[in-house]
């Protein structure tokens, strides 16, 4: 059983405690976080599923005067725990990094860190091989996390030459207001970061690709156009994408329209948080044009790294050396794939 620790409870860092706690050959040890956030109110008044640790001493007196118990600090939670989430805001991870390396604790970072902080650039399908007994570790981006899992459902069929991305951002996670309220949308300069991550963590393709911030907040839209080293069909790749237990393939005709669809969808599921780790793939969209393939997904960015971040944990603590055996049983303990069915694998 492997103590993992979350530090940062907040969007992704509440998601990572849940995931952790799902799976079976890992114990959660507690949570951390810096004051009596909206997040950590919620916990306390959900009952204290999970320890809570202060990493700020002086703010000790906050939590106390809104009546939430502490387990210790943050260095009592360190102490506990074999590997480390590290979920802060960007930048604090790197200087975390410092305590545990002193302590020498293992650590996964998020894809807002800056890529030097970690021995690998991970993700669990793309290079799960290279984290294996690894330090520390770091996610790509939700986007990036998304995206190589259908781009690399491809290349371990027919291979990828090449791929061009064009990433239809949401402004700001729901409750966020520090983005302000806009009515406009907002290009970047190509080709935009999470085509670079590709190439790092998968050299062989060619990436590139343009961004496009949107004043929306449930989630991403992507739309990709590869190039595959052997010629595919469509109906050939949506089997291949109907097999992966991270992708699941929607059409209109069923109702998902959009983005709103999926977060609705997931929320009359019961799902908690109203959160999916599946990408959504709509079938619709997936079409060829000579001998590119063009598909477009759904990213729901508040819970997409959370099986990968998993993955990394296995990885890095050698659970598993077997890739396919490692992100197969963080799927079983997710739950993913539930919702395969035979009629629905026929299309």
């Amino acid at each position: 059983m492997v103590n993992v620790g979350i530090v940062g409870y907040g969007i992704i860092g509440q998601r990572l405690a849940d995931g952790v706690s799902l799976q079976e050959d890992m114990e959660l040890v507690g949570v951390c976080d810096v004051a009596p956030t909206l997040t950590v109110r919620a916990l306390h008044e959900s009952g204290m599923p999970y320890d809570l640790y202060n990493a700020i001493p002086e703010n000790n007196k906050l939590f106390k005067e809104a009546g939430i118990p502490l387990s210790g600090s943050f260095e009592d939670l360190v102490d506990k725990c074999d590997i480390i989430l590290d979920a802060t805001v960007a930048g604090i991870g790197a200087k975390n990094k410092a305590y545990y390396e002193s302590k020498g604790k293992k650590a996964v970072f998020q894809g807002g860190e800056s890529n030097d902080v970690a021995d690998v650039f991970f993700h669990g399908y793309a290079n799960y091989a290279k984290g294996i007994g690894k330090n520390y570790l770091k996610l790509t981006s939700c986007n990036t996390t998304g995206f190589i899992r259908a781009i690399n459902c491809l290349d371990e069929a027919v291979g990828v030459e090449k791929v061009a991305i064009t990433i239809i951002r949401r402004i700001a996670d729901p409750g966020d207001y520090h983005r302000g309220l806009t009515n406009a949308l907002k290009v970047d300069k190509a080709p935009n970061h999470q085509c670079v991550d590709l190439m790092t963590i998968m050299p062989h393709i060619q990436a590139t690709g343009i961004l496009v911030h949107t004043p929306v907040t449930h989630g991403h839209i992507i739309t990709l156009v590869v190039t595959p080293k052997k010629e595919i069909a469509p109906a050939e790749a949506e089997k291949l994408f109907r097999q992966h237990d991270r992708i699941r393939v929607v059409s209109l005709d069923e109702g998902f329209l959009g983005n709103a669809s999926m977060f609705r969808y997931a929320r009359d599921l019961g799902n908690y948080r109203s959160d999916m780790y599946e990408i959504a793939l709509w079938k619709d969209t997936l079409v060829s044009s000579g001998k590119d393939l063009m598909f477009a997904i759904n990213i729901p960015q508040e819970s997409v790294t959370i099986p990968e971040s998993i993955d990394a944990i296995r990885a890095a603590m050698g659970m598993q050396s077997d890739p396919a055996e490692g992100v197969a049983l963080t799927n079983k303990y997710l739950g993913m794939g539930k919702w395969k069915t035979p009629q629905y694998m026929k299309g």
